[in-house]
């Protein structure tokens, strides 16, 4: 199964995440499909989503599944 999900990355105290097309079975920072956005939780309130939208909707298109809280983070997006 094919899920969007986050994919961490940052040093120790200031994580910082990646929005990415990844198969459920392999590790949280191991190999993905595509990267479709970015999520940076210690940015200012204004940008700490970027996503691209269309590939989003292509994703769940063809039927990848959006974890739970990347689903939160769609929809804060308004994607």
């Amino acid at each position: 199964m094919v899920k969007i999900r986050l994919k961490r990355f940052g040093t120790k105290a200031r994580p910082a995440y990646r929005i990415v097309v990844q198969d459920a079975r392999k590790p949280r920072d191991g190999v993905t499909i595509e990267e479709i956005g970015t999520y940076n939780p210690i940015a200012a309130e204004g940008s700490q989503i970027s996503v691209k939208a269309e590939r989003a909707q292509y994703w769940i298109g063809v039927g990848a599944q959006p974890t739970d809280v990347v689903r939160k983070l769609l929809n804060k997006a308004g994607k």
